[in-house]
């Protein structure tokens, strides 16, 4: 039985890492692709909710501590 020299172990383990790391890359592909797929849901639902709300627009920015003193209208 012949004995693998430490060069072919390197090779052999570069293997092992490519693949785990295309693996890796792929799963981090589809987290980000179902974190953005989740923030249009929220998104839509908030604007949705903004929609059938009663408040105006001021109250809205107000209750969220955003509203800023408009100059362009």
């Amino acid at each position: 039985m012949a004995r693998m020299s430490i060069d072919e172990k390197i090779d052999q383990q570069k293997e092992v890492v490519l693949k785990i790391k295309e693996k890796y890359d792929a799963a981090v592909a589809e987290l980000e692709k179902l974190m953005r797929k989740r923030d249009e849901i929220r998104n839509k639902k908030l604007l949705q909710a903004i929609a059938d709300s009663d408040k105006s627009y001021e109250e809205i920015m107000r209750f969220l501590g955003t509203e800023k003193e408009e100059t362009d209208e």
